[in-house]
């Protein structure tokens, strides 16, 4: 059975930090660590001690983990960054809440003793003996230590301590994957037999000057040695266990949210009755109002849970070629359900959340090619821009004129036309991109078109049917990715505040350019006026636009393969990267490393001079077989990983590329991982350094399997996340599982009460009780089967969990028992 980690984490906000600088104030920044593994790294908010962030993050880690931790450093122009404080969560600690952690937590010292890392592999064994008895420890090697020198290494030994022995081995030099392979002894007394004490294998790093640095340690119940022959495996080192670092909160506080999701994953066969009744509820309903298996999900799906809910399905529906019935399937119910046309999918519906999450996942590259040429232009030009009379600052504003300084109409004129600007730019890409717009969500579009003019028929109501649509379409998708890019991947940072206000602004009038113009004039935003002329002006384009974007077959969606959710032809991630110049003499680090344009689809990983070279060199992806980091030490360069391919002959080859930041690094690792994913010749392990000299500078051997474990499975959740319906079914079934005594009591246990009265029901309206009080409609006998089928489902799959979850404790002491 296999398992299923995902780890949720959003960084709000801190408060009270100390001041680092001279100016009284801190530069301060987010790092995240998971098990000492940088992840995340937040945007510096400069001379702030209250700083906001409002980033997060997803990250898919099959393998699991063991902490979380978040150091927040103050960024220094020269020099090193100093550290202010950190938080380190265990896996217990967030598990243990539900529904997630959500609060403030006070900043503790680093103390170096605590940042360990790493692995250590061992055996150890009792000797019995007549004459004599001793402890037997062979110390075989550890891989990914912390490194605790200047040049990123360390200079490891072990030393292995029970009561008052001890032995050491010898110490490796300029190295976080050291390979001693040898074998320690202690002898002991007779008494010493019969103790409970513990085994304890330290690392040290060797220094020349000064003390020697902790690097962890493995404690092991010298008892479970009397029990076991030989004790072999890989242990993971713990810290020194000094809790006394808590500033009881004078390095300031950080608020986070943090969720961990953890399932255990079935074969897929478990999963087929459930994704049948959910296809059955779109492809051959009864009738749009009888209850099916996604109904009752709906009915069961709480408020905090409706997005995620919306997202998976999307993901069930695409990977089974029905994302546009789906979609038809829950609009249409919701259209018939509205009868005032203004609130329509104005609530949080589940329809109206799996059409936002559709957009997401099948349009976010056609939202990058039309939004990001004009975010990016906006960065770059942060042009001081303000309507609100309470809000200008004169103060803060650039020289528009050649006078000595502006007043508030001079700014409110130019903001003005700077507005215009940028929003006939944003309009003008939005109506040209119809031939842009993926053709699966033109379709829904156009069922959604469709169901609108069906049901609100009258004159009055015209402008519905293209309300609906570009509700969605708007408000939904475009205007959110104007106020915060960084959300939907177009920025790898938030705005700074003069940008935010401009992307507010501009967000703003969108929306009413969604609306056609018709809330103009009617809100409290009155100094908003100046660009109602243009919002006006651009609604016939708009709807021409919209009409156009429905103009579309509907058979060509049966055409597109809807299995993965980019094209193989679609770019998934591009941009300027730094290669490694291989070929040729030798040279110095910072010189080996070439700018070249790189771009990265389902198929292949290519890369040129520039953006607009002919000439391009290609790997396919189905070769590659390993994306990891580099150490530092390698190159002496930060950000690096290699690609390891594998040719037809079997021969590894391995490319080296820079990134500008661990976050772009983090994004590129993630985006080749996620495309690469089914291979079928992924390394179990690599090497972290590079072979030079003969040797690895990792491990410092000559040639043998990779000394690390690789990371293929660990990525950046996102809307590119590929497709998983096992894992997706199994987030449905959580949720009806939660839902189970719900569903149970409205559908079945009014069973018994509904036929003892049909001969009633036969005499009374369905509707009206016979005081004349109206009353709910009972479950249907239809609801009431589909119920029935889906409460059986989901007992299967609780049993099957639980069988197998027996069988994994069975083989779990079958181990312990039989060494």
């Amino acid at each position: 059975m296999a398992k299923n980690t995902s780890l949720y984490f959003r960084i709000v906000e801190g408060r009270n930090l100390p001041a680092k600088d001279v100016s009284g104030t801190s530069d301060p920044y987010c790092i995240v660590k998971v098990d000492n593994e940088v992840v995340a790294r937040t945007a510096t908010v400069w001379k702030n001690l209250n700083p906001f962030w409002g980033e997060e993050y997803t990250l898919h880690l099959p393998m699991g983990f063991h902490s979380l931790s978040f150091l927040v450093m103050d960024e220094d122009t020269i020099g090193h960054d100093d550290v202010i404080g950190k938080i380190t969560l265990s896996k217990e600690a967030i598990g243990s809440q539900a529904k997630g952690l959500d609060s403030w937590m006070n900043l503790t010292r680093v103390d170096p003793d605590e940042e360990v890392q790493g692995e250590i592999h061992l055996s150890l064994e009792l000797l019995k003996d007549t004459m004599k008895s001793s402890l037997r420890c062979q110390v075989i090697e550890a891989r990914d230590l912390a490194p605790r020198d200047i040049s990123g290494t360390s200079d490891p030994f072990g030393r292995i301590i029970f009561n008052n022995h001890s032995a050491e081995t010898s110490i490796i030099k300029k190295t976080r994957f050291p390979h001693w392979g040898e074998t320690l002894e202690l002898e002991l007394d007779a008494e010493e037999l019969n103790e409970e004490g513990t085994v304890i294998v330290e690392v040290w790093d060797w220094d020349m000057v000064g003390k020697n640095d902790f690097l962890g340690k493995v404690e092991i119940p010298f008892a479970s040695l009397h029990k076991t022959p030989v004790l072999e495996g890989w242990f993971r080192l713990l810290p020194l266990g000094n809790n006394d670092a808590d500033a009881g909160g004078k390095l300031g506080a950080l608020r986070l949210k943090v969720r961990l999701v953890e399932d255990r994953i079935l074969p897929s066969t478990y999963y087929q009755p459930l994704i049948e009744l959910l296809v059955e509820s779109v492809i051959s309903p009864a009738e749009v109002e009888d209850s099916s298996a996604l109904t009752m999900l709906e009915e069961v799906t709480t408020v905090e849970s409706r997005q995620d809910v919306a997202m998976t399905l999307v993901k069930i529906y695409l990977g089974q070629g029905l994302v546009v019935p789906f979609l038809d399937y829950l609009n249409t119910r919701e259209v018939n359900h509205t009868t005032d046309p203004n609130t329509l999918f104005r609530s949080n519906s589940l329809a109206s959340k799996a059409m936002e999450q559709f957009m997401k996942a099948v349009g976010m590259l056609y939202l990058h090619e039309v939004l990001k040429p004009i975010i990016n232009r906006i960065f770059d030009e942060r042009k001081y821009i303000e309507l609100d009379p309470c809000k200008i600052d004169l103060n803060r504003s650039r020289r528009i004129s050649f006078k000595s300084g502006v007043s508030e109409a001079e700014v409110r004129d130019y903001s003005v036309e700077m507005l215009q600007t940028y929003l006939t730019s944003i309009i003008e890409s939005i109506v040209s991109s119809v031939d842009q717009c993926p053709s699966v969500m033109r379709v829904a579009f156009k069922q959604l078109h469709k169901r609108v003019e069906e049901q609100f028929t009258e004159p009055e109501n015209e402008d519905v049917k293209y309300l609906a649509i570009s509700g969605f379409f708007f408000l939904r998708f475009f205007a959110p990715a104007i106020l915060t890019p960084k959300l939907f991947q177009l920025r790898d940072q938030h705005a700074d505040t003069r940008t935010s206000r401009t992307l507010l602004l501009l967000a703003k009038a969108l929306q009413s350019v969604g609306n056609l113009g018709l809330q103009l004039g009617h809100g409290k935003e009155q100094w908003m006026s100046p660009l109602h002329p243009i919002i006006l002006r651009s609604v016939a384009s708009v709807k021409d636009f919209l009409d156009k974007l429905i103009d579309v077959d509907h058979n060509i969606v049966s055409s597109v393969p809807q299995r993965a959710v980019f094209m193989p032809s679609v770019t998934v991630k591009e941009g300027y990267l730094h290669k490694h110049k291989a070929e040729g003499p030798q040279l110095l680090s910072r010189f080996a490393f070439k700018k070249r344009y790189f771009w990265l689809t389902s198929e292949t990983l290519s890369y040129a001079k520039t953006s607009d070279w002919q000439v391009r060199s290609s790997i396919p992806i189905q070769c590659v077989c390993a994306v990891e980091r580099l150490d530092e030490n390698a190159f002496q360069q930060q950000n690096v990983m290699q690609v390891i391919t594998q040719d037809n002959d079997g021969k590894l080859n391995t490319m080296y590329i820079q990134c500008k930041n661990v976050n772009e690094l983090n994004q590129w690792l993630s985006a080749i991982r996620k495309v690469s994913i089914y291979n079928e010749r992924m390394l179990p392990s690599f090497h972290p350094g590079i072979h030079r000299s003969g040797k690895w500078t990792c491990c410092l051997q000559a040639d043998r399997a990779g000394c690390s474990r690789t990371h293929s499975a660990v990525t950046l959740g996102d809307w590119s996340d590929p497709l998983d319906p096992d894992v997706e079914t199994q987030m449905i079934y959580k949720q009806l599982l939660q839902g189970r005594d719900k569903l149970r009591k409205k559908y079945l246990e009014m069973e018994d009460a509904d036929l003892t009265s049909s001969n009633k029901e036969k005499r009374i309206s369905p509707d009206i009780h016979p005081d004349g009080a109206e009353c709910n409609t009972p479950p249907t006998r239809s609801g009431q089967s589909v119920a029935a089928r889906l409460l059986v489902v989901i007992e299967d799959l609780e049993q099957a969990h639980a069988t197998f979850q027996l069988r994994e404790i069975e083989d779990a002491t079958r181990v312990i028992l039989n060494p």
